[in-house]
This record gives structure tokens, sequence and C-alpha cells, in this order.
């Protein structure tokens, strides 16, 4: 009899950009908080999330302050996650960087959003899709605005994850 975790499973990876933040010149990087746009569209980011049924296994938040209010206004909205993981390497990370995170997800987590920021991010999705074609496909690769959000169906572990496992299910950019 095969070994279950040797079966391919469906797997969901949401990438979200953070939303809108204050200017950088007004404080340090990390500690930029959300802009008041940024928070209306977090919120529409988390009714999003609610709307097309996804619930998080896990989040993988950057530290810094907007990434860590996106989730909190997403999840104000609705959003769900059965657990977060605040990790410093998600900040400022290349696409290597970001799949070295997610490969680390737990092998039963089912849904995991990553909650970062560009360039990075943007890369990691472009790299993911297989897809090269579709209209949303194609947006993605041209801009991905604050408060991005592609959502990724995978059937590999996450130990596996690599360029082009991925099928783009979605790519919007909610807006409050």
């Amino acid at each position: 009899m095969a070994d279950p975790s040797d079966l391919l499973i469906d797997r969901t990876l949401v990438l979200l950009r953070h939303a809108k933040a204050v200017p950088p010149e007004s404080m340090p990087d990390l500690e930029r908080p959300l802009a008041d746009r940024g928070r209306a569209d977090a919120s529409a980011a988390g009714r999003y999330l609610v709307a097309h049924g996804i619930d998080a296994d896990l989040v993988l938040c950057s530290p810094s302050q907007r990434t860590r209010e996106t989730w909190q206004y997403a999840a104000e909205a609705g959003a769900t996650a059965t657990d977060i993981w605040y990790d410093r390497r998600i900040y400022n990370a290349d696409s290597d960087e970001l799949l070295d995170v997610i490969r680390e997800a737990p092998a039963e987590a089912r849904t995991v959003i990553l909650v970062g920021h560009a360039p990075g991010l943007p890369w990691l999705a472009d790299e993911l899709a297989l897809d090269g074609t579709s209209p949303e496909r194609v947006e993605l690769t041209q801009k991905y605005p604050t408060s991005g959000l592609a959502v990724l169906h995978l059937t590999c572990r996450w130990s596996d994850l690599s360029a082009d496992d991925a099928d783009l299910v979605s790519y919007v950019v909610p807006r409050g």
C-alpha cells in the first residue's frame, strides 16, 4: 500500500502583497503602517478570501508593520488561519528565499497564505505559475500592486515546490 504522504494532494498557495502603506520617508521601513486606503484594501482582500472559501492552515507573514496589519485587517474582514508564522526572512526576500520559507510549511497544511513584499513576491508568482498566456497571468507579470493577490493550485509537497509547479487560479487586486 502506498505511503499516504506520497499521494498527490491538492494545495492552495495565496501570495498576498501587503496593502498600501504610509510613505517610506516618514519613518523606518519596517515600522511603516498601512495608510487609510491600505486598511480598506486589506479588508477587501479578506472579503475576497472569504467569498472564495479560502481558509488558511498557515499564514507566513513578514514581520513588517504593514504586512502584519494587512493580515490583521484581512482577518477582521473574516479571513481565517489556523496558525500564523512571522518570519524575518520574508522581508526583502527574493523569490528563492521565499521558496525556502514556503518549503518549510507543515506537510499537513493544505492552504498557505504568504503575506509579503515586492519585488520578491511578484517574482515568485511569475516563477511558480505554469500558464503564461491567460490574461490574468500576463497581468501579474506586468503589475503586482499593493494588495495584489494570486491564488495558485499545486499538487506537490510544500518541500518539493519549485518553478512551474502551480496553476494560476486567479489574480486580483482587491480594493476597498
